[in-house]
C-alpha cells in the first residue's frame, strides 16, 4: 500500500525484454536503501525490486505483459523520469490517500494551463467502466501522485499542481498528449460496485 506522496524521481537507465517480461533498470538515490523483493510504486505502478547495484545508485524491477498493456510503461525509454514511492510505513503520518499501486487505466493530458504560480492539468480517459470515475474535491492518483480533483466530468478531470509538486515529481515533463497512469479512489470503486450490484438485484 502507498500514500501517493512521491519520495524521489528515478531515471530509466536500461530496458531489457525477456519473453513477455520487461526489466527496467533505474538510477535513484534510494537504491542504497532498497532490498530485493521490496515493492515500490513507479508512476503509480507497484513493481518488485529484483536486482540491486547500490554502488551505481541503480536497481532493477520487472513488469509483466498485462502491466505493460494497462499502464504507460510502454512509453518509457532511457532517460525517462519516473515518480517513485516506497510502500507505506505503519508508524508514520498518512499524508496522501490510500493508493494500492494497481493502475486502472491510462489517461491523456488534454491541456495545461499556467496560472499565477501554479498549473492546472486537464486529463481525458475512457469512462467505459462504471467504477472508473472522479468527483470534485475527491482523490485521484496520477503517475503515483495523490491529488485532489478540481473539475470532474465523465471521462475528464483536472488537477491543480503547486510549484513543489511540479518541480519534485515528473509533472514538469507532462504536456499536451502525454500519457499518464490513473488509479481511481479505491473507496469510490467499492461503493460503485456495491451500488451496481444493488441496482442489478432490484431489477430482478
Amino acid at each position: 500500500m502507498f500514500t501517493g506522496i512521491i519520495e524521489k524521481t528515478a531515471t530509466v537507465v536500461k530496458i531489457e525484454q525477456e519473453g513477455s517480461n520487461f526489466h527496467f533498470t533505474l538510477r535513484c538515490p534510494l537504491a542504497k536503501e532498497l532490498k530485493i523483493d521490496q515493492s515500490m510504486a513507479h508512476d503509480g505502478v507497484c513493481l518488485t525490486v529484483v536486482k540491486l547495484e547500490p554502488e551505481k545508485d541503480e536497481y532493477t524491477v520487472t513488469a509483466m505483459e498485462e502491466t505493460m498493456q494497462r499502464t504507460n510503461l510502454g512509453t518509457w525509454k532511457p532517460g525517462t523520469e519516473v515518480n517513485v514511492e516506497r510502500s507505506m510505513r505503519m508508524d508514520g503520518r498518512f499524508d496522501g490517500h490510500v493508493v494500492q499501486g494497481h493502475v486502472d487505466q491510462t489517461a491523456v493530458c488534454d491541456k495545461v494551463e499556467t496560472l499565477d504560480g501554479s498549473w492546472r492539468f486537464y486529463f481525458k480517459f475512457t469512462p467505459g467502466n462504471h467504477e472508473h470515475f472522479t468527483v470534485e474535491k475527491g482523490s485521484i492518483c496520477v503517475n503515483g501522485v495523490s491529488l485532489t480533483v478540481v473539475d470532474s466530468e465523465p471521462g475528464m478531470f483536472s488537477v491543480a499542481i503547486i510549484p513543489y509538486t511540479y518541480s519534485e515529481t515528473n509533472f514538469h515533463n507532462i504536456k499536451e498528449g502525454s500519457v499518464v497512469n490513473l488509479e481511481f479512489d479505491v473507496f469510490g470503486k467499492y461503493v460503485a460496485r456495491l451500488f451496481a450490484e444493488y441496482i442489478k438485484q432490484q431489477g430482478k
